[in-house]
């Protein structure tokens, strides 16, 4: 039903459907809307300008939850084509409300999963902007890439090992705890680690990297005392904290 009424508009060039759908109150109807347009833009060629227009047009609606959708919307088109809609992403990280803003860093994290290439060029542009907020936005995006190719990111992680900005760095920290734990990733990311030049910044996601293998131990490739054990053969001279190994 959705699917129709979309791509009704977009062909009789009246947007008040689509409208309706990409400002419902209800987030699953939302949802529907940004699939449907994603699906509608990689099925049919000619519907492609369209779509662009009425996203384009979207993007300075007054409702946050339009802007939400057309971000989300663009995300699943940048799975395919990222340049084409690089734009929303860059408006979107500068949106006044956090809802816009995040799904920056939800499409950023799916993105980056099939379409890494341009989608982490594209983050590397913001690492070091001057608003702390979408350095630690960006920071977060490309998480999701680096649990499984932790080493697509760790040269991007480690550009942010010196700012000065405890929000970032925590959510920094808290990105390396979250990758670390995955299948194949605690040597990468530990071997990478060993580049760094901020001292106290490693050995706090090393700590974290601990408690991860704790907190997630249901999930995690390695037990506790595993991911210990693999810490203290890259980092001998490593302070260890008392009471890290969890029963």
């Amino acid at each position: 039903m959705i699917k129709g009424e979309i791509k009704d508009a977009l062909l009789s060039y009246s947007l008040q459907k689509s409208h309706v759908c990409y400002s419902d109150e209800d987030t699953y109807i939302r949802k529907s809307a940004y699939l449907v347009t994603g699906r509608l833009y990689s099925e049919d060629a000619t519907l492609r300008p369209a779509i662009l227009a009425m996203l384009f047009k979207f993007m300075s609606d007054p409702d946050f939850k339009v802007r939400q959708t057309v971000i989300n919307a663009a995300g699943e088109i940048g799975k395919q084509d990222f340049e084409g809609v690089r734009f929303y992403f860059d408006e979107g990280l500068k949106d006044p409300h956090h809802s816009p803003r995040n799904a920056v860093i939800g499409s950023v994290k799916k993105m980056g999963e099939v379409n890494p290439e341009a989608v982490l060029a594209w983050a590397r542009e913001y690492l070091h902007h001057e608003d702390k907020e979408i350095r630690r936005e960006i920071c977060h995006g490309i998480e999701l890439r680096g649990r499984k190719y932790p080493e697509d990111i760790l040269p991007l992680l480690a550009e942010l090992q010196h700012d000065h900005t405890s929000r970032v760095r925590n959510t920094l920290v808290h990105v390396i705890g979250q990758i670390a734990y995955k299948k194949g990733c605690l040597a990468k990311v530990l071997a990478h680690l060993e580049s760094w030049e901020n001292r106290p910044l490693v050995d706090a996601a090393l700590e974290e990297i601990i408690d991860v293998h704790h907190r997630y131990r249901n999930f995690t490739a390695l037990t506790q005392a595993e991911a210990i054990t693999l810490i203290d053969a890259h980092y001998p001279d490593r302070k260890r904290k008392s009471g890290r190994v969890a029963n």
